[in-house]
């Protein structure tokens, strides 16, 4: 009875229709939402691998050894081939899944069994001059617009393909694509090494918005705006540029004092954007300024650096903005997507838009008028003791929702489990400068939490649009952030800043390898209600290194595994990766979780084979509900994709 149970149920779902993941966050809006329940809390533990997909950059990349123009290129392809990041999320259209290796190939696969379909290879790599070109670049994932795809490469290029055949667009650009080198301002920036793509664009109507990365660490004040731009998508001609340090008589330019907006760079989209699609409008949160750490040379608030902008898709026209941090110091840069959902507040349906950050907030806004849903407040923070800088007095701080993460350093928080532990995270405590949210960088090191790879990534959170419940998955991760002298150059460039990551090892020395001096949890997925701005649910995400020799034997409970997470939410369950970050790999392991939407109940857990490097999708094909990650491990193997399925 039950096979034919199971047979009819089956029968059911292919006669329905399918449902899509037809963006790189599910749907314009950047929901990671998916109405689906085949997969739920009593069967989510047996989920198997279906099919796996393995991506061709190495073979591709060992080509290029014979054809490397230096040593250090050559030594790069051999050794250190860096196919971990793989980060892909693919797009689910009509029965195919298209989506990008870490090398900018593009690839259509058979969404029922893995199967390859094509292949298409810009040549991304081919523009690489030297080693450190291959440092940064990451692919994330391509979009789809009538029977096309588009992809801005790592090198720099904008290019479109037949969603059908894999083959160029002929008449799009010259030949397939679009130089994005061509139009930027400011200093000479090298193509790869420099300047890069990693997030897919965005289709307005038919215009193409793309944004970009700018090496934001630079021994000088000059730099190149990461400016946003707007192209045709039929025809891959320049409609717009939104410019994001604004140039000569443009709105924002007293925010640059002295007239720093004649040479300041970066302040970047790097992470990805989203879409009213009725409206046709675009909403960007923008990255630091040049440098990271340091803004003596460009002193002022620096609009429109770490800026939520919505912008008109057919002309670039700013319709609002709200500047979420103040001339940054911090490395905050404000990575994942604005989430569209519809709430209602006090009574009243807002269309909103909320925008989760690394310092742990989460801002809620009218997305149609740009007004705090809530209060947002201007708190005094602390000032700059370092020559020359001049950070700014006030922050914006939301009333509602609370804090996701905790903020700011402090004694009574650091880890207690044993005295011993106590005193070695009191000794490395103690070595730097701390205190509250938005403390400067120092000459002798400030201690910063959430740190740079604090709070929320790229990577993004997830709502319900049916309740307005958001999930946020975070990372507590501290970090030294240290201003250092160098060697005054012909622009009259003094100091720099730099951020390590804080650890320590039972010596009580910075280690990688270590224990966070702070409490857990080291990471967690917290439940947020947007209609009324408050905290339902927050659980830790992980078991964490139990096994660690300082804490081996002692009954905790689960302290969260400190690695950055990919999540989406479905009718039923909030589904979470972990292991999903090479840097710290000793604190999580390759595992698929669900959570109880309601609760945040742990319901089930899945061992996948490696280490999950992108973030999760799912969709249903003929009758079957598959979940979807690129996997990928610092040794020398392929990295895949893996469908994951019931029995």
């Amino acid at each position: 009875m039950r096979s034919a149970a199971c047979l009819l149920a089956a029968l059911l779902c292919a006669c329905a229709p399918e449902k899509t993941w037809s963006s790189w966050a599910a749907d314009p809006e950047s929901t990671r939402y998916a109405p689906l329940e085949q997969i739920d809390a009593s069967n989510f533990s047996r989920l198997h691998v279906a099919w796996t997909w393995v991506s061709r950059d190495i073979e591709w990349k060992q080509k290029l050894i014979v054809q490397s123009r230096t040593k250090s290129l050559r030594f790069f392809f051999t050794d250190h081939v860096d196919i971990a990041e793989f980060q892909a999320t693919p797009i689910f259209v009509d029965g195919v899944l298209y989506g990008v290796t870490a090398a900018s190939l593009i690839f259509a696969l058979d969404a029922g069994t893995g199967k390859e379909l094509w292949l298409h290879n810009p040549g991304a790599y081919r523009s690489s001059r030297d080693y450190w070109d291959f440092l940064w670049p990451k692919q994330r994932g391509v979009v789809y617009w009538e029977g096309r795809l588009f992809l801005p490469t790592s090198d720099a290029y904008l290019v479109a393909v037949d969603a059908k055949t894999g083959q160029p667009i002929e008449t799009f650009g010259e030949g397939g694509r679009v130089d994005l080198m061509v139009g930027l301002r400011g200093a000479p920036i090298r193509r790869l090494g420099k300047y890069f793509q990693t997030s897919p664009a965005v289709v307005a109507g038919d215009t193409l918005v793309v944004g970009g990365s700018v090496h934001d660490h630079p021994e000088s004040p000059r730099s190149t705006p990461g400016d946003i731009r707007g192209y045709d998508a039929r025809t891959g001609r320049l409609k717009w540029t939104f410019h994001v340090v604004p140039a000569e008589g443009e709105l924002g330019t007293d925010t640059w004092e002295d007239g720093s907006w004649r040479y300041s760079g970066a302040a970047n989209v790097w992470g990805p954007m989203s879409v009213d699609s009725e409206r046709g409008w675009v909403y960007a949160v923008t990255s630091s300024a040049t440098n990271d750490h340091y803004g003596g040379h460009r002193r002022g608030d620096n609009l429109f650096a770490e800026t939520l902008v919505c912008l008109d898709g057919e002309t670039g026209e700013r319709i609002w903005h709200f500047q979420l941090i103040r001339h940054g110091l911090w490395d905050y840069d404000p990575s994942a997507s604005p989430i569209l959902v519809d709430v209602t507040v006090d009574g009243r349906r807002v269309e909103a838009v909320a925008q989760a950050t690394k310092q742990g907030f989460v801002f809620v806004f009218d997305r149609v008028t740009g007004e705090p849903v809530w209060p947002i407040e201007d708190r005094p923070v602390p000032p700059s003791d370092i020559p020359g800088e001049r950070a700014a007095a006030t922050q914006p701080f939301p009333t509602k929702p609370p804090p996701f993460e905790r903020q700011g350093t402090r004694e009574e928080d650091l880890v207690d489990f044993t005295p011993e532990l106590r005193e070695k995270a009191l000794a490395v405590f103690r070595k730097f400068r701390t205190g509250p949210l938005f403390l400067p960088p120092s000459f002798e090191g400030s201690l910063i939490l959430p740190g740079s790879y604090g709070g929320t990534s790229w990577r993004g959170a997830a709502v319900d649009p049916e309740t307005g419940i958001l999930y946020v998955p975070s990372i507590q991760m501290a970090s030294v952030q240290t201003i250092k002298e160098v060697d005054e150059g012909p622009d009259g460039f003094r100091y720099r800043g730099t951020a390590t990551t804080q650890r320590f090892d039972e010596n009580g020395d910075v280690a990688s390898n270590g224990l966070p001096i702070f409490k857990p949890p080291w990471s967690k997925i917290t439940a947020i209600d947007l209609n009324r701005g408050e905290i339902v649910w927050q659980v830790p995400n992980g078991e964490g290194p139990k096994d660690h020799p300082l804490i081996a034997g002692l009954d905790l409970p689960r302290l969260g595994s400190g690695v950055p997470t990919g999540i989406f939410v479905t009718k039923t369950l909030v589904i979470t990766t972990d292991g999903s970050e090479h840097w710290f790999p000793e604190l999580g392991q390759p595992i698929v979780r669900a959570y109880d939407k309601q609760t945040g109940e742990l319901l089930g857990e899945v061992r996948v084979p490696d280490k999950v490097r992108g973030v999760p999708m799912t969709y249903t094909w003929n009758g079957v509900q598959y979940v979807v990650m690129a996997i990928a491990t610092k040794e020398r193997q392929d990295p895949r994709l893996i469908a994951l399925a019931l029995p």
